[in-house]
C-alpha cells in the first residue's frame, strides 16, 4: 500500500488545527471575561463575582495548557512536513512567529502565574493587572498568528526571488488586505464561543436548581454580551465576504456553489456540488440572493468556478457545506439572542425550561462554527499554501515518506484523544462541581469590607 505524503501531511496539519483552535476560540474569551469579573469585583466587592472568577480560572488553566500543547507541535510540522514552504517563507513567517512567542506568550505565561496562585499574595489591583494582562496577550497571540494566516491568503509587501520570499514592506505585509477582517471576525466568534460556553453551563445550573446565585449572574452577562456581539458578528462576516470576493474570487465561488459567471445568482440553501461534472445537484436557492448579498445588488454579476482551470479550484462540496454550517449556526446564535431580549422583557429569562434547554444545547455550537469557518477559509485556499504564488503540492518536505507521515498522522490522533478526553473529563468536574468553593462567602451577602473593622465600625455593629 503506496501512501501520499502530501495527503497525508494536509490531514495531519489539518488535525492539529482543528484540535488546537477550539482552545485559543476558547481562552480569548474567557480571559476577558475573568477580567471583567475581577473589575467587577475590585469596584464592588460583591463575593459573587470573585467566585466566579476562581471558577472560571481554574477552567482557563486546563484550556490555556492544552491550547500551548496542541499549538507548539504546529510550529514544529513546518520543519518537519512543509520544509519547502518554511524555507521559502522563512524571511516572513520566522520573525512573525517568534514576535508572538516574544510579545505575547511571555506575557501570558508570566501574568498567568500571578492569576493562578497570586489572589493572597499581591494586593487586588496588582492581581485585577494580571487578569488584564493575559487578556491583553491573547490578542496579542491573535494578532501575530492570525497576520500569519491572512498573509498566507493574501500575501502583500513581499516579492518573490529564485523562489524565496522577501519583504519589501512589512506593514503591507503585517496588515496585509484580509488581515482587518480575519482578525475582527475571529474575535467576535472567540467571545461568541465564550458566551455559548458560560451561558450552556449557567443554564444548566439553572435548570438542576444549583448554584442559583452565580449562574443569573452568568446567564445575565453572557447574554447581553453574545447579544451585541453576534449582530456584529454578522457585519464584520459580510464586510469579510466582500473582501474575499475581492481578493480569492475563487474561494468565494466554491462557497456558493456558482459554476457560471452571471448575475442574479441565488443563495442556495441547499445542493450537493459535482466537481466532476462541474454542475449542482438537487438545487434549493433563494433568486439574486447571493447577488444581493455579495454585489449588494439582485443583478449584481458574480464569477463562477469555470473561470478558473479545474486544478487551481478547491474541493467545491467541502468549502460549500462548511460555509453553509458556520452560517446556520451564526444563524441560531443571532436567534438565541433575539430570544433572550423577548424574555427579558417578559420577566421570564431564568424561568423559561424551554429556552434553558435550548442554551444547553448551544454549548457545541460555537465550536463547530469555529472549525467549519477555519475549514472553509483553509480548504477554500487550495491548491495554494501561499495565495497564488506557492502550490501545496510544492510545499511539502521532499525527503518526507509517505509512511513517516502515515506513522506521525496515526500517532498524534493517538496522543490528542489523550490528552482532549483528559482534559475535558477534568474541566467537567469543575462545571460539575460549580462555584462554590468551601471558603466561599455567602452569596447573599452583597458586600464585604475591603479594609479592617475599625473600632468605630465594631461600635455602629452593636449599636445595629
Amino acid at each position: 500500500m503506496e501512501f501520499d505524503p502530501v495527503l497525508l501531511s494536509r490531514i495531519q496539519f489539518a488535525f492539529v488545527v482543528s484540535f488546537h483552535i477550539i482552545f485559543p476560540a476558547f481562552t480569548i474569551g474567557l480571559a476577558s471575561f475573568i477580567a471583567v469579573l475581577e473589575a467587577l469585583w475590585f469596584k464592588t466587592d460583591n463575593p459573587v463575582y470573585v467566585q466566579l472568577s476562581k471558577f472560571w480560572i481554574k477552567v482557563f488553566a486546563v484550556s490555556f495548557g492544552m491550547g500551548v500543547v496542541s499549538g507548539i507541535v504546529m510550529s514544529f510540522q513546518f520543519g518537519t512536513n512543509w520544509s519547502e514552504f518554511s524555507y521559502a517563507s522563512a524571511n516572513f513567517m520566522g520573525p512573525i512567529l517568534s514576535y508572538e512567542v516574544v510579545t505575547a506568550f511571555f506575557l501570558e505565561a508570566t501574568f498567568l502565574g500571578v492569576l493562578l496562585f497570586g489572589r493572597d499574595k499581591v494586593p487586588r489591583g496588582a492581581h485585577l493587572f494580571a487578569a488584564l494582562m493575559v487578556a491583553i496577550g491573547t490578542f496579542i497571540s491573535s494578532f501575530w498568528i492570525l497576520s500569519a494566516n491572512s498573509w498566507m491568503q493574501t500575501p502583500a509587501g513581499i516579492e518573490m526571488v529564485d523562489g524565496v520570499v522577501h519583504v519589501t514592506s512589512w506593514l503591507q505585509a503585517i496588515f496585509n488586505p484580509s488581515f482587518p477582517y480575519r482578525f475582527a471576525h475571529m474575535v467576535l466568534a472567540a467571545f461568541l464561543t465564550t458566551g455559548f460556553f458560560v451561558i450552556a453551563v449557567s443554564a444548566w445550573y439553572l435548570l438542576r436548581n444549583k448554584s442559583q446565585e452565580y449562574a443569573k449572574v452568568m446567564f445575565s452577562m453572557t447574554l447581553w454580551l453574545v447579544t451585541v456581539m453576534a449582530p456584529l458578528q454578522v457585519l464584520v462576516g459580510d464586510l469579510h465576504g466582500l473582501d474575499t470576493l475581492e481578493h480569492q474570487p475563487v474561494k468565494v465561488a466554491a462557497m456558493e456553489g456558482n459554476w457560471e459567471t452571471r448575475s442574479n445568482v441565488p443563495l442556495l440553501l441547499f445542493a450537493l456540488p459535482d466537481q466532476q461534472a462541474e454542475t449542482n445537484h438537487f438545487e434549493v436557492g433563494i433568486p439574486g440572493l447571493a447577488s444581493l448579498i455579495l454585489k449588494h445588488d439582485a443583478s449584481g454579476v458574480v464569477p463562477g468556478l469555470k473561470d478558473w482551470a479545474p486544478e487551481d479550484r478547491p474541493p467545491v462540496a467541502i468549502v460549500f457545506w462548511s460555509f453553509r454550517v458556520m452560517v446556520g449556526i451564526g444563524v441560531l446564535m443571532l436567534t438565541v439572542a433575539v430570544i433572550s431580549l423577548f424574555l427579558r422583557w417578559r420577566g421570564t429569562l431564568y424561568e423559561s425550561r424551554w429556552f434553558l434547554r435550548l442554551c444547553t444545547f448551544m454549548l457545541p455550537m460555537p465550536f463547530i462554527a469555529v472549525l467549519a469557518g477555519w475549514i472553509t477559509t483553509e480548504v477554500g485556499r487550495q491548491p495554494w499554501v501561499l495565495y497564488e504564488m506557492i502550490r501545496t503540492e510544492d510545499a511539502v518536505s521532499p525527503a518526507l515518506t509517505g509512511e513517516a507521515a502515515f506513522v506521525s498522522l496515526i500517532s498524534f490522533i493517538v496522543v490528542y484523544a489523550l490528552i482532549f478526553f483528559a482534559g475535558g473529563y477534568y474541566i467537567s468536574r469543575l462545571v460539575k462541581s460549580g462555584p462554590e468553593a468551601e471558603d466561599a462567602p455567602s452569596p447573599g451577602n452583597l458586600r464585604r469590607p475591603s479594609r479592617p473593622m475599625s473600632a468605630a465600625d465594631h461600635y455602629i455593629d452593636a449599636r445595629e
